[in-house]
């Protein structure tokens, strides 16, 4: 059996002890890279691949540093009592993990090797025979849907859908578990028509009963100054219980179990 653990990658953060992305307490590893700019995005410094410099509180932070298989399941090993108790583990976020596929497919397989709960974050761009090499060592995959008109999925991520739509009916036929996210966005896509559509899309997969709406926020801002870059979202508020409630609804009503917040 090959040995994954000495393979490298590139993250820019771990963080323990989160009860969001995937079930019960988890580790989130999160990975440097992504093939889209989407003009909300609340860790810009993900976005690059390359190790950049940030400007936080003050002072400069390097942003990236590259690791082992085995550097990074140190330190999900830690928490293993904790993923017993509560049906957690290790989640793979970013940035996008498919930007570092191999490294991706390493540590989850190894995890798995190791009987540790996986799950990943994706926005599933990516060919998908990057995807499909995952997939057998992902228990729960959480997968971004922003819009289902590719026009103005272009228009506010610099890339178009298709790819994305088509990838996740395929990852829907053989993944063990799918869950649909969808960022909810002023000016994108907040409106009860446009997350209706992405629920009747979700709810046409194999096997998807479940859906998540996910508030904008603006805690990332500040990074987008440390970054010396322009936050592109401006002012916008987020959006109101009573309307994501609306939404909500929206969704419930193709008959999918909707969730706000991850």
């Amino acid at each position: 059996m090959p040995n994954y653990l000495n393979v490298t990658g590139r993250i820019f953060d771990i963080q323990k002890f989160s009860v969001h992305d995937g079930p019960g307490i988890r580790t989130i590893v999160f990975l440097k890279g992504c093939r889209l700019r989407c003009r909300w995005c609340c860790n810009p410094e993900s976005q690059k691949f390359e190790i950049q410099t940030m400007i936080q509180n003050g002072k400069e932070k390097t942003v990236g540093r590259d690791v082992t298989v085995e550097d990074v399941l140190k330190a999900v090993r830690q928490d293993e009592p904790y993923y017993r108790r509560s049906g957690g583990g290790m989640t793979l976020s970013g940035g996008e993990m498919l930007c570092q596929s191999d490294f991706a497919y390493a540590l989850l397989r190894s995890a798995k090797e190791e009987y540790i709960n996986t799950a990943v974050e994706t926005t599933g761009f990516a060919p998908f025979e990057e995807i499909k090499k995952l997939l057998p060592y992902i228990d729960t995959v959480l997968m971004d849907i922003k819009h289902t008109n590719s026009a103005k999925h272009k228009e506010f991520t610099t890339q178009p859908n298709e790819l994305i739509l088509e990838n996740a009916v395929r990852i829907a036929e053989t993944a063990k578990k799918l869950i649909i996210r969808v960022p909810v966005i002023p000016t994108f896509n907040d409106t009860e028509e446009e997350i209706l559509a992405i629920a009747k899309f979700a709810s046409s997969l194999k096997g998807v009963n479940e859906i998540n709406l996910l508030p904008y926020h603006s805690f990332g801002r500040d990074k987008y100054e440390g970054l010396g870059r322009k936050y592109m979202m401006g002012d916008l508020p987020s959006p109101t219980d009573e309307k994501m409630e609306k939404l909500k609804a929206a969704a419930e009503s193709c008959g999918l179990f909707c969730k706000i917040g991850g």
